[in-house]
């Protein structure tokens, strides 16, 4: 099933403001909140969307590539999702720091006077970004391609599962905050009494103390480990342009949520080929002879050799157009063409013999530039001058 136009889903323009982005989104989360809506897996969805569609268009870069490739900008190159396309509901609870302010747990506590605890009480770290470089030649980046790369950065720590701790039992509830990893304070004011929510200092939200820490991270609970990640790149994709995995950066502290991993593009150069937005270029380079008599040429193409007549009487800067040779439109099934330039190419050595031949072929008519005029007695003067 296809995503529906991030635009669309918060129901906003394309020249919309940061802000207004966010007034937008604020309205959609308040009224699909799982918490308003208990056991509604439509809302829920409509939830999750909204929240995809809020974490692209709100980030400046992640916008551009939007606006610029769709959702194969943002997203494509693993199961993982790339941009909001792998956001689970911790991702998104975490978002409402910005959005409605205080320690990030269900807005309703503070919009509609409480009503218990929602499921994003407490507050769980993320994982820093990654960012690498992946070298595709003009052919992977035609077709797409699979890549397995090896990331050293910090993984989930094996021996305690992430928890930090030695074992279970060193493990127990914050006494400050409960277990909510959220503490709530209410001052007087002149208007009334006013609640603020804030995360908890004693456990920085995670609603929980270790007593003994674990012997191999140091109650971190990541350590310093390599990953070997499967990176699927769409056809189509462009130099400088970076692709996101979420989920696959760094691991976070305390089984938080893991960072996402950034993947930077770089084409490399083609031997014979020069790519132009999704077209590419070959230079062919004919001699005279061939380009006034004409004959049946071999280039080479992204997908192997093809074969084109060079018409008799071709000129130097003729351009020829193989249809659908050149580079895939990224998230469409347009592909562009390969474009031949053709350049007459003259020798710069010639034998007494050859040079005596040319001398003849100087002083005819054909061999004087007459634009516009018809050439067709200049290939039966060429018979007879070589015969």
């Amino acid at each position: 099933m296809s995503k529906r136009d991030y635009y669309d889903v918060l129901g906003v323009s394309k020249n919309t403001s940061v802000e207004e982005i966010k007034k937008a989104y604020r309205k959609l989360a308040i009224k699909y909140h799982p918490d308003k809506n208990p056991d509604d897996k439509a809302a829920e969805e409509k939830f999750k969307e909204a929240a995809e569609a809020y974490e692209v268009l709100s980030n400046p870069e992640k916008r551009q590539r939007y606006d610029h490739y769709g959702h194969a900008g943002v997203g494509g190159a693993s199961g993982g999702g790339y941009g909001g396309g792998g956001m689970n509901m911790e991702d998104i609870f975490s978002q409402f720091g910005d959005i409605f302010g205080g320690g990030g747990g269900s807005p309703f506590e503070s919009f509609f006077g409480g009503g218990g605890q929602s499921r994003s009480g407490r507050r769980v770290a993320k994982g820093s970004n990654l960012r690498i470089k992946v070298k595709l030649t003009l052919e992977e980046i035609a077709n797409g391609a699979e890549k397995k790369i090896k990331v050293n950065k910090q993984i989930t720590c094996k021996t305690c599962d992430g928890s930090g701790a030695k074992d279970r039992s060193s493990i127990s509830t914050c006494k400050t905050c409960g277990g909510s990893g959220s503490v709530r304070r209410v001052t007087n004011t002149i208007l009334g009494q006013m609640q603020t929510t804030s995360t908890c200092p004693t456990c920085n939200g995670s609603g929980s103390q270790i007593t003994s820490k674990c012997n191999a991270c140091h109650g971190e609970g990541t350590v310093r480990g390599e990953e070997t990640i499967t990176i699927n790149i769409p056809a189509g994709v462009s130099d400088g342009m970076q692709l996101s995995m979420s989920g696959k950066g760094n691991a976070a502290p305390n089984g938080g949520i893991p960072g996402d991993l950034i993947i930077l593009i770089e084409e490399l150069p083609h031997e014979t080929l020069k790519r132009e937005g999704n077209n590419v270029v070959y230079d062919l380079h004919v001699s005279i002879i061939d380009a006034a008599l004409g004959y049946s040429a071999e280039v080479p193409t992204i997908d192997g050799k093809a074969k084109i007549k060079i018409e008799p009487g071709t000129q130097s800067g003729k351009l020829l157009r193989l249809k659908g040779k050149g580079i895939p439109e990224i998230n469409s099934y347009h592909r562009g063409d390969e474009i031949i330039h053709v350049n007459i190419w003259t020798p710069k050595a010639l034998s007494s013999e050859e040079r005596m031949l040319l001398e003849r072929l100087r002083e005819s008519p054909n061999f004087k530039p007459q634009p516009g005029k018809n050439d067709k007695s200049f290939f039966e003067k060429m018979k007879e001058y070589f015969e």
